[in-house]
């Protein structure tokens, strides 16, 4: 028998983290639109957390080296308000021994509409 493993790039693991990520915040903004509570988003060195008066969870990312920068702050405010003020995340993972930029890739909103994956 021959088998063959394929290891992820860093592209594919940093698609993987940010579409999460998007999944992550739209749930914490509809919990935080449905309690009346605002809910924060805010980065950690192994991960994130979200934190409200009613909760708080820390999750780590699912690649190690993976780093998230917020714009303008070191925050997200999600909610309760149906309109946010417009934020980006960028999200970067860094290879082990890599002499290549690491490469990055940015989600955000308008404030309006969904958390997405931006240009």
């Amino acid at each position: 028998g021959v088998s063959l493993s394929l290891r992820d790039s860093n592209q594919t693991q940093l698609e993987r983290e940010a579409q999460r990520l998007v999944a992550v915040l739209e749930a914490a903004r509809a919990q935080s639109r449905t309690s009346g509570v605002a809910s924060i988003w805010q980065t950690t060195p192994e991960g994130f957390a979200i934190r409200s008066p009613l909760a708080a969870r820390t999750e780590t990312w699912l690649s190690v080296g993976t780093q998230a920068a917020v714009s303008n702050a070191n925050l997200v405010v999600l909610g309760p308000e149906p309109i946010l003020a417009p934020a980006r995340i960028t999200l970067s993972v860094a290879a082990a021994n890599s002499t290549q930029p690491a490469p990055t890739l940015s989600i955000g909103t308008d404030g309006l509409r969904p958390f997405q994956v931006v240009p």
